[in-house]
């Protein structure tokens, strides 16, 4: 294969001292894509050169953010459809290398677990507190309050692994569940607060805008009605708009989790993951209003 000619002679220059013949070396790579990651990682191991490895670094990065980009892009275009797809994608922003396959199996062994307790007579309400139940009493999972502000809270991942998250890391698993068992739960974007929806069809979109009851899954999963939202958004000061009592839609979410990220990295001062993440947010900006 050429390819491969042409690559390793390109990732032998990548030390040279010459900047001008760095950045043609640079762009070459960054055309060919991932196929290359496994020739520069190769190249980083044999290498005691301090400038070789961080330029290497940078390329493989490079390479692992624009794939983020496109498939985010791809994701964005074809409609959001899969929440959990979205946040896997977010994910890989700081795992470029998840075991995707990983996280859908944590998620389906958890749903196991739930469908096993449902009961077809059983009341919506009776259905979240065995989903209650079972994420938060059997497996551990819970808010995290003492680092809130942390950055793993918004990586899968993470939070399936150490079963401590923020609102709308949790809001995801938990929706995620609920909508495999065919319940209709779904996100509610409150302002400084993120919420799920029970919703009911049945209802006509009027005054209780189809949801049925409340749920917050940073507080195990406590049920709540609609005046708790209205004197939320009252200590707040804030006007009672239609979009704070029903569901959003998947991009309004992976836009949120984008914004916890942004905020989280400008408070570690990680100026490059901050313009970095404004890239992604800006693939998926509302143009008017959705």
């Amino acid at each position: 294969m050429e390819n491969i000619a042409e690559i390793s002679a390109l990732v032998k220059l990548l030390d040279d001292p010459d900047e001008e013949i760095y950045q043609h070396v640079e762009k070459k790579l960054l055309e060919y894509g991932g196929e290359v990651i496994h020739f520069l990682e190769n190249a980083w191991e044999q290498s005691f050169d301090a400038l070789l490895q961080e330029r290497i670094e940078n390329i493989v990065h490079q390479i692992q953010f624009n794939t983020v980009k496109e498939d985010l892009n791809l994701w964005y275009l074809s409609g959001a459809f899969d929440l959990l797809q979205g946040a896997m994608i977010i994910n890989r922003y700081q795992y470029p290398d998840l075991d995707e396959q990983k996280i859908i199996n944590q998620i389906e062994e958890i749903k196991r677990d739930i469908w096993l307790g449902l009961q077809y007579e059983m009341s919506s309400v009776e259905k979240v507190k065995l989903i209650n139940h079972v994420l938060y009493q059997q497996y551990g999972f819970g808010g995290n309050t003492k680092n809130h502000h942390d950055p793993q809270n918004s990586y899968l991942n993470q939070v399936l692994e150490s079963k401590k998250g923020n609102q709308i890391t949790l809001a995801i698993i938990y929706s995620t569940l609920a909508q495999k068992l065919d319940l209709p739960v779904y996100g509610i974007n409150l302002p400084q607060h993120f919420i799920l929806g029970y919703i009911d069809d049945s209802k006509q979109e009027g005054t209780e805008y189809g949801v049925l009851f409340y749920i917050n899954a940073f507080n195990r999963g406590n049920i709540f009605g609609k005046h708790d939202v209205d004197q939320f958004l009252r200590q707040l000061n804030l006007e009672a708009l239609p979009e704070y009592y029903r569901p959003c839609s998947n991009t309004d979410i992976i836009r949120r989790v984008i914004r916890n990220l942004i905020s989280a990295y400008e408070n570690a001062g990680a100026t490059e993951k901050v313009a970095e993440l404004n890239e992604l947010q800006n693939i998926i900006a509302e143009v008017g209003k959705e």
